[in-house]
């Protein structure tokens, strides 16, 4: 394609080029907006989870080069750190019973990759963050055997010019440091995406930025870090700490993260992708011979490779995509909020209740965020993270005499509110009821009970160590247990507490 990232180009005059070329691009996308170039609409989903590598011990295996070559598909790629990986399931319209048969693709495929690494005595896990992974763990000479791993590790090594310092008070409190971005490999989540047109962008994108700390309450799975029990989804601050370019006197300056969660609703998708070029420095340069003005006028597509690239090195938790397909640029909200798993069903009911829930609220004649300040949705997301399912959040009063805003749990809100509001932007979707049910079925199972993976994994830690056994055995038995069940494959919500018997990972290589 003509393009390659390089790992030069950082003088006076090279910086100074890229940005201009970062404006051309900006350029273009904003003709390609006013002259309505984009795909048409398409209903099109898709999704992507990262996973970690866990031996019959619940530790982490550093081998997914040796896992990847015996899964041997394409479905399946690695991710930044040695324990990991990524499968990512081909788009699917949004309709009739897309869920089953995403739920259906994911069993086929993780089943095969687990017994694949069964083979080298590692198995798939799909949890937020492993909780028998250590700082030992999480350092370069653990990150995956990729140069443009190596290459973004040493660019925000360079932009920060000292140790990326970790620093989370939850139930303990961790602080670490580390002389990578190597921590961050910790964190391992499900992307959904959704194709949208450049007019239904903002309203989608908005409603997005809404829900993203209920999508936390309801579904968080991450509530251990370097054996310190933290907050119910650690992942966000921990991705927040470890790929902080920020000096602690830009920090105080008021300088914003390049892991963001933003500062204001949206008119356009332009407005994302302007404020990534005017708040964060390029980290990466790609060498692409191709002028996007000039392959617009002759009717051409653009490929904007630089600010695509720029773009993916600024992590929102709700980011703007440009892409081509089939000649034709398009535009997808990608939500990465949510940590991986617990089981199939969990991955498949969340993506459920998200695409449900979004639709429903963007087409609404009196928008949420209209009600709700943007302040207010930034806040409730950091009490989703720190408190899981039991978090209280602010949201609009209901009725539409009503205003202002009220507290709420988020069970509740859930419930009685935004489960029917799913159900309806399913409809929209025209899912098919059984599908629609089910899935939604298992959110409110998880309400009802006030369980979710974060929940299950701290209460089977203490009734671990309860029975005797010291924070490190808890860990891994509980680790352990997990990965049992989640291959078992029932809901997190309908799993017993504790250990009936001796558990080990299972083997599904027969």
């Amino acid at each position: 394609m003509g393009e390659k990232v390089e790992s030069d180009g950082t003088g006076v005059s090279d910086r100074q080029e890229y940005r201009r070329k970062l404006q051309q691009c900006l350029a273009v996308l904003g003709r390609l907006l006013g002259e309505k170039r984009f795909d048409r609409p398409r209903n099109l989903m898709g999704l992507e989870i990262e996973l970690n590598l866990a031996g019959s011990d619940g530790m982490p295996r550093m081998m997914n080069a040796e896992v990847l070559e015996r899964i041997a598909s394409r479905d399946f790629q690695t991710e930044l750190g040695m324990f990991n990986l990524e499968v990512n399931i081909a788009p699917h319209r949004l309709d009739g019973r897309v869920l089953d048969q995403l739920a259906e693709e994911l069993r086929t495929g993780l089943g095969y990759a687990h017994r694949k690494a069964n083979e080298v005595d590692a198995g798939i896990v799909m949890i937020g963050i492993l909780p028998t992974l250590s700082l030992d763990d999480v350092v370069s000479t653990n990150l995956s055997d990729a140069d443009r791993y190596t290459l973004l590790n040493d660019r925000m090594v360079a932009a920060r010019g000292e140790d990326f310092v970790l620093d989370i008070d939850g139930v303990e409190r961790l602080t670490c440091s580390s002389p990578s971005i190597a921590p961050e490999a910790a964190c391992t989540s499900v992307q959904l995406h959704l194709q949208v047109t450049p007019d239904r962008f903002a309203d989608v994108w908005n409603a997005a930025q809404c829900v993203a700390a209920v999508q936390i309450a309801i579904g968080a799975n991450a509530p251990f870090l370097f054996g310190k029990e933290l907050w119910r989804e650690s992942r966000p601050p921990l991705f927040l700490q470890a790929t902080d370019t920020r000096p602690p006197e830009l920090q105080a300056q008021g300088v914003r993260p390049r892991t963001w969660f933003g500062e204001r609703w949206i008119d356009s998708v332009y407005d994302l992708f302007e404020e990534n070029l005017r708040y964060f420095p390029p980290l990466l340069q790609m060498s692409d011979d191709q002028d996007p003005h000039q392959v617009l006028d002759e009717g051409g597509t653009p490929r904007l490779a630089e600010l695509v690239l720029h773009n993916g090195t600024v992590y929102r938790w709700n980011r703007p995509v440009y892409d081509v397909a089939d000649g034709q640029p398009h535009l997808r909200v990608e939500n990465r909020v949510l940590p991986a798993g617990p089981t199939v069903t969990d991955v498949v009911a969340n993506a459920a209740f998200y695409y449900g829930l979004v639709r429903a609220l963007a087409e609404d004649s009196r928008p949420v965020w209209t009600r709700l300040p943007f302040d207010a949705a930034a806040r409730n997301f950091e009490t989703a993270c720190r408190d899981g399912i039991e978090a209280r959040l602010r949201w609009p009063r209901n009725g539409r005499a009503s205003s202002g805003v009220t507290e709420v749990s988020a069970v509740r809100l859930v419930r009685d509110e935004l489960l029917p509001l799913a159900a309806a932007g399913l409809d929209a979707w025209n899912v098919e009821p059984a599908d629609r049910d089910f899935y939604l079925g298992v959110i409110e199972g998880r309400c009802e009970r006030r369980v979710n993976g974060a929940s299950w994994q701290v209460d089977t830690f203490h009734r671990a160590r309860e029975a005797g056994l010291r924070r490190e055995a808890a860990l891994a038995a509980t680790t352990r247990r997990y990965a049992e069940l989640m291959h078992q494959g029932e809901p997190v919500h309908t799993w017993p507490v504790g250990f009936p018997a001796p558990s080990r990972m299972p083997d599904l290589s027969g």
